[in-house]
């Protein structure tokens, strides 16, 4: 007994443990009324099954669930099936139709899409025979006939892995639906036809860009829905499969025209020539997916082009709108196509992805790409027959001026006077970097970002132009940016009267001109100010000086003092140190005068080493005598350059103001006279004004009025001072010396008279003077002694030298004189050379072609490179006379190794102010060939030199 209990145990709990049979599959009713049935989600599918498949039917009516086997009858089976149950609970025997489409666009997906194929190869049913395939190129149809209260299991051996969709049709219906689509499908193929052929002829006619591309986008779109619509399979033989590759051909063609189109449409090469590459690489792209749909995998090309669409669609919205904000008239046309392009993509995004499920979208999006076409051929048709620019391929008056505007890029400014609303295109708020549109508006949203100085002149102009309904705005005002800063900007504009008289809107350009006002004001700031320090110049302290005089009348607490400082011997400075040296001396100099200033004082830079100052700050005398001494000591406290240390002085002129009647060119006229006396006893000193000094500038003054009339009367002449070689104390030649016969003054030395010529520019004069007199007297004494080896000198000024006619000034005096040129000889100091030596060269190399002498006079008194020395073209140096007077020790190894290299560098030497036979005899030794002093010979007049030659040369003609 309990053996037997222990085995009932163990049978029932095999009985639980064992495995349970599948439940059957539930079976879907059918009645007479139902038509049309969506078997696509009673499909049970069992995945990778083998070419032997077994399945469980549905119950039967008698509630029997049988077990079927099913051998696939493809020979490549994949090993899917597909099973569904169907019951005819009619009395009646029922035929139906199951419909599995190829290709349906709902669901296909966007980057890998289902491009269709052949979905079922054979459908078993549980009991009797195999189903008939029906004909159709578009679907796997298969005839199945119910019997009354039958159920009926369906095994079916799938063709491709995935079912979109499978209905169960009634065939009359089945067939009416076919009949009506295939109706439908016709007109919009014959539609599209005639489209792309009639844009084709209208590209023939007409033979801009646009016509062409248009007419390839609608080529295209009949290829595309002619795939779609099964048409082609009719007109060309299409082997099974290939169907996925022509439809992403069709695909990548619709993307591709629609780019060109675009492009070609809205010119897009004449706004910016980016586009063009942008275009042609982006056309590109999709030539080379085209060849990975032939090669390789057609659903990756067409989700590809897919994107490339839907990129086009975007990118052509930005465009339209930009262009179209502009002006731009085709881009204003394009508007109502490029919005239904967007509505068709949302369409087409809505049914790929699934989210609109309807079996009528895919032949409505179908006849909506047509509608598209249909309606962009439309836009192009009236751009071709609108008028005869377009025909000849000229602008239109609107997209010629928008082109205009854009080109000068200017900002169009629109104020509608009635509603009050400003707007400006493109929007100046952003340029301002302020919030976008925070300018439109009413005009006195204007107003807090206007210069302060500016807002009067702005609003009254505004007004104006309302008042009196005419003329133009033409003004220049400030605008305040989001970091504070002010942006220039010029309006120019005009007003638009409406037909009751009243203005009703202003229209016009903005520019923005900050930089030509920095410009201007750089400019008026050069204009008055000192390059070098930045300092005002002499017309700006002058005007300043004048405003506080006119001021000094009025109130009696101001009373301006004016300094005039000059810095002494500062010459030398850039002779021994150079010019940037002294440049730096000079901003040195401003830096420690203006540390001494209060916020009214002003400091000037009048000329190269001369300064003034107003005083405003103090008023009485003893603490005015206390700020000039500090001005002396800040001028005196060593500067260091270049491991050294130099000391400057300098000379300072004061003037108090104290007369109503004194004008500021009174003060500084007595402060300089002031500096001038400081300087005259001796430098590094304070000098008030004294009526005394006066009479001193006016002397001067009527030296230079008398030096003016001195070349027209006569009083001018020029002496000549013998050059002695030391070989024989022979006359070599001469130095012309220029002398002046005052009526009143008696004889006048260069040392008073050249200074005075220099600064009232009468230098020039006088040294052309002095090469055509010399010139004359000597071809006049060639006359009478015979050509003689001599020669004559002339000393040159900086004026002269840095005159670009002086060349041609020397050519004419020796053409004028018959004198040729190598008689003549022109001699320049050396710190006249060193103030720019590159000049200088260029002009003594061709003053030596023309074939006269030069001569480096003062040698070794200033500051000069060797290197110079051996790249210019002189031919004789002359010692100054500070070496021979010399008494050190050292004076003849001095002296020698100036003879010694001066003879290396193929130079003659010149050795001035011999006082002793002693020096001579030394210079002779030395090898020294000539001699210039009063020892040798004093400066003789012109009649006086030539009996000298003539002793020295007695005349050999008859």
């Amino acid at each position: 007994m309990r053996y037997f209990l222990l085995g009932l145990v163990a049978v029932v709990l095999l009985a639980l443990w064992a495995p349970v049979p599948a439940g059957a599959i539930e079976p879907i009713r059918i009645s007479r009324d139902d038509i049309a049935l969506d078997l696509s989600g009673a499909l049970e599918f069992h995945r990778n099954k083998g070419a032997s498949f077994q399945v469980s039917t549905a119950p039967g009516i008698d509630g029997i669930v049988r077990r079927i086997e099913v051998e696939a009858k493809e020979s490549n089976s994949s090993g899917d099936w597909a099973v569904f149950a169907l019951a005819n609970t009619t009395d009646q025997q029922l035929d139906r139709l199951i419909v599995a489409p190829h290709f349906r666009l709902v669901g296909s997906g966007l980057f890998w899409p289902d491009l269709g194929a052949s979905r079922i190869g054979a459908i078993t049913p549980s009991e009797g025979f195999a189903l008939d395939r029906q004909a159709s190129p578009d679907a796997d149809v298969f005839l199945v006939t119910l019997n009354p209260g039958s159920v009926i299991t369906f095994i079916a051996e799938l063709a491709s892995p995935d079912v979109p969709q499978v209905y169960l049709w009634d065939p009359e219906a089945y067939k009416d639906t076919v009949n009506s689509y295939t109706l439908f499908r016709g007109i919009v193929i014959g539609i599209a036809g005639l489209l792309a052929l009639f844009l084709t002829i209208l590209f023939v006619v007409k033979g801009t860009t646009m016509f062409p591309a248009t007419a390839a986008l609608a080529w295209a779109a009949l290829a595309y829905i002619c795939v779609d619509f099964g048409f082609l399979s009719k007109v060309i033989e299409i082997s099974p499969g290939s169907e996925q590759l022509w439809r992403s051909v069709t695909e990548i063609a619709l993307a591709g025209s629609s780019i060109v189109f675009l492009f070609a449409y809205l010119n897009l090469n004449r706004w910016h020539g980016h586009f063009s590459y942008v275009a042609l690489a982006w056309i590109s792209g999709l030539g080379l997916i085209a060849g990975i749909a032939v090669f390789f995998d057609p659903a990756v090309a067409a989700g590809i082009a897919r994107l490339s669409f839907a990129a086009t669609a975007v990118i052509g919205l930005l465009l339209v709108v930009y262009l179209g904000l502009r002006g731009y008239d085709r881009a204003i046309m394009l508007v109502p196509s490029w919005l239904m392009v967007l509505v068709w993509m949302a369409g087409s995004w809505l049914a790929i992805t699934g989210l609109l499920d309807n079996d009528i979208v895919q032949p409505a999006l179908g006849g909506g790409l047509i509608l598209i076409v249909l309606l962009i051929g439309f836009t192009v048709m009236q751009h071709a027959f609108s008028g005869g620019a377009l025909q000849q391929g000229l602008f239109s008056d609107m997209e010629r001026q928008a082109l205009a505007i854009t080109g000068s890029g200017d900002t169009v400014v629109d104020w509608d006077v009635l509603r009050d609303r400003v707007v400006t295109r493109p929007d100046i708020s952003e340029q301002l970097g302020l919030s976008s549109g925070s300018l439109h508006g009413p005009a006195r949203n204007w107003l807090p970002v206007l210069h302060p100085d500016d807002r009067d002149h702005f609003r009254t102009t505004l007004d104006m132009v309302l008042e009196h309904r005419r003329g133009r705005i033409g003004q220049s005002f400030r605008l305040r940016a989001a970091d504070g800063h002010y942006h220039w900007f010029s309006m120019r504009a005009r007003p638009v009267v409406g037909s009751d008289g009243e203005v009703i809107r202003c229209v016009g350009t903005l520019i923005d001109v900050t930089e030509q006002k920095k410009a201007e004001e750089r400019l008026l700031h050069d204009a008055v100010h000192d390059n070098l320090t930045g300092l005002p110049n002499r017309e700006l302290f002058l005007n300043r000086l004048d405003a506080v005089v006119n001021i000094a009348r009025a109130e009696e607490k101001v009373r301006p003092t004016v300094f005039v400082i000059d810095i002494d011997r500062f010459k030398h400075v850039n002779d021994g140190l150079g010019m940037s040296a002294g440049d730096t001396m000079l901003l040195t100099l401003a830096r420690r005068l203006h540390r001494l200033l209060k916020p009214q004082d002003t400091l000037s830079r009048f000329t190269g080493d001369q300064f003034a100052l107003m005083l405003l700050s103090e008023q009485d005398p003893a603490r005015i005598a206390a700020f000039a001494d500090a001005l002396r000591q800040a001028i005196r406290a060593p500067i260091s350059f270049a491991k050294r240390e130099i000391v400057l002085t300098g000379s300072v002129g004061l003037i108090s103001w104290t007369s109503p009647s004194a004008t500021a060119e009174d003060m500084v006229k007595d402060a300089e006279l002031a500096m001038q006396q400081a300087k005259r006893f001796g430098g590094d000193r304070i000098e008030p004004f004294r009526p005394a000094f006066r009479s001193y500038g006016a002397d001067r003054l009527q030296i230079e009025s008398d030096l003016r009339r001195a070349l027209d009367r006569g009083e001018l002449s020029l002496v000549y001072q013998p050059i002695v070689r030391l070989v024989d104390n022979s006359v070599a030649g001469f130095e012309a010396l220029m002398r002046w016969d005052h009526p009143r003054r008696g004889m006048i030395l260069p040392g008073e008279f050249i200074p005075v010529a220099e600064n009232c520019n009468l230098i020039v004069q006088l040294g052309l003077f002095a090469m055509q007199r010399a010139a004359e007297d000597f071809a006049s004494w060639q006359k009478q002694i015979g050509n003689s080896p001599l020669s004559v000198s002339v000393n040159l000024s900086s004026r002269q030298l840095i005159r670009q006619d002086l060349v041609t000034d020397v050519r004419s005096v020796l053409a004028r004189a018959n004198l040729k040129p190598i008689y003549f000889r022109l001699e320049l100091t050396e710190s006249l050379i060193m103030d720019n030596p590159e000049q200088c060269t260029h002009v003594l190399d061709k003053l030596r072609k023309l074939g006269i002498g030069l001569s480096l006079d003062d040698f070794g008194t200033g500051y000069s490179s060797l290197s110079y020395l051996t790249r210019l073209p002189f031919d004789t140096i002359k010692i100054d006379k500070s070496f021979v007077d010399d008494t050190s020790p050292k004076k003849a190894v001095l002296l020698s190794s100036m003879v010694d290299m001066a003879h290396d560098l193929g130079l003659s030497v010149v050795a001035e102010g011999v006082s002793s036979e002693a020096d001579a005899l030394q210079l002779r030794q030395m090898g020294c060939e000539f001699v210039q002093s009063f020892l040798f010979g004093a400066p003789l007049p012109a009649d006086a030199a030539l009996k000298l030659l003539k002793e020295q040369f007695p005349l050999t003609q008859a």
